[in-house]
C-alpha cells in the first residue's frame, strides 16, 4: 500500500489575506515615514537658517551693519546677502576665489556675476555662482541641489540654488531700488544696522523660505537682479509683492504667505516652503520660528524693522 502525503502550504485564500495585511500595514508605514521625513527635513531646514543667522550677526559684528540685500557697489555689483558673507559660514576659500574674480583687471573680466553675454568673445561666469551651498538649501526641496548650466539658461556658467529670501519690506520689496524706503532688514543695497531694527530683533524677520521658481530662473543664491533690477524674487522679497506677481502675469490672489507648489510660476510671488502647514523664518536675533499660514495676517508688520506695530506672532 502507497502512502501518501499532502504538502504542507498556503490556499489561496491564506495567501490573499496576507498580502492583504502586508498591504495595510504598508499603507500605515508609509505615511509615518514621510512624516519623519518631513520632520526631519524642517529641522535641518530650521537649523541652516539659525546658521545663517550667526553668520549675519558674525557679519554685522565685524562690518557694523548687516550685508545689503543686494550689493552694488564695485566690484560686487548684485551679489547677493548670501555672497557677502560667505566667509561667516565657513565659505572662505570660495568667497576669495569669487573676489578675485570680481577684481580681475584682465578684458576677460566683466563685472556682470554671470559672465558679459553681450559681447564677443564671451567672458566666463564667476565661478561661484554655480557652486552648490548645502547651508543655503532646504532639504525639503530637491531642486535646490541642482545646477543649471549656461546652456539651459542663455548665459555663460553653471547656477545654484537656495531655499531662502532676505525679507525687504512689509509692502513690495524693491522700493528703495523705485526710489521709496524699504522698511525690511534686507533689500537693494541695503545698511540695516542692528540699531535700525527699532522694533526688537526678535519681532522683526530677516530671511524667509521661498523655493526657486518653476522655471528656475529666479532663486540663485550668489546673485540676482530679480524680475526689476532690484533682487526681488532672486534673494530678497516683500511681504506683499504684488508689482511682482503683476510683473509675471499673476494675479493679487498669489500675494501672501499661503501653500504653493513647485508647479505652479505664480508661487515665486510669496513666502511658502515644501513643509506641511507652513514655513521657517529667521528672526533679527538669529533664532528660527516656524510659521503656519495663518501668519499671513501679521506678516506685514513682522517683515518690518520700525514700524511700531502691535502684533504677536505666539498664536502662528
Amino acid at each position: 500500500m502507497v502512502r501518501t502525503s499532502r504538502r504542507p502550504g498556503f490556499t489561496l485564500i491564506e495567501l490573499l489575506v496576507v498580502i492583504a495585511i502586508i498591504a495595510i500595514l504598508i499603507a500605515l508605514l508609509v505615511p509615518a515615514v514621510q512624516k519623519v521625513r518631513d520632520a526631519a527635513a524642517r529641522a535641518q531646514c530650521g537649523n541652516n537658517l539659525h546658521q545663517i543667522g550667526i553668520a549675519m550677526h558674525g557679519y554685522h559684528d565685524t562690518n557694523k551693519k548687516f550685508p545689503p540685500g543686494v550689493d552694488y557697489t564695485y566690484p560686487y555689483y548684485y551679489w547677493s546677502w548670501m555672497a557677502e558673507m560667505m566667509p561667516y559660514y565657513e565659505q572662505t576659500a570660495l568667497y576669495n576665489q569669487a573676489n578675485a574674480w570680481a577684481r580681475g583687471s584682465s578684458p576677460a573680466y566683466c563685472w556682470w556675476p554671470w559672465g558679459d553675454f553681450w559681447d564677443s568673445p564671451q567672458t566666463p561666469a564667476n565661478p561661484a555662482l554655480g557652486v552648490t551651498i548645502p547651508t543655503l538649501i532646504c532639504p525639503a526641496d530637491g531642486r535646490q541641489n541642482l545646477t543649471l548650466t549656461g546652456s539651459q539658461w542663455g548665459g555663460n556658467g553653471s547656477v545654484a540654488f537656495a531655499g531662502y529670501m532676505g525679507v525687504a519690506s512689509s509692502g513690495e520689496g524693491n522700493e528703495n531700488y523705485n526710489g521709496g524706503r524699504s522698511n525690511g532688514i534686507l533689500y537693494w543695497t541695503s545698511p540695516t544696522r542692528i540699531a535700525d531694527i527699532t522694533d526688537g530683533t526678535s519681532q522683526t524677520l530677516m530671511v524667509g523660505e521661498r523655493p526657486p521658481s518653476q522655471d528656475l530662473n529666479y532663486g540663485w543664491w550668489f546673485a540676482g537682479a530679480g524680475f526689476d533690477g532690484s533682487g526681488e524674487g532672486d534673494v530678497v522679497l516683500g511681504a506683499r509683492s504684488y508689482n511682482y506677481a503683476a510683473a509675471i502675469g499673476c494675479s493679487s490672489a498669489s500675494v501672501g504667505f499661503q501653500q504653493g507648489s513647485f508647479s505652479n510660476p505664480c508661487d515665486q510671488a510669496h513666502f511658502w516652503s515644501a513643509h506641511t502647514g507652513g514655513a521657517n523664518f529667521l528672526m533679527g536675533d538669529a533664532s528660527v520660528r516656524f510659521l503656519t499660514y495663518g501668519a499671513n495676517n501679521v506678516l506685514p508688520q513682522f517683515a518690518s524693522r520700525n514700524g511700531n506695530e502691535v502684533a504677536d506672532l505666539s498664536g502662528y
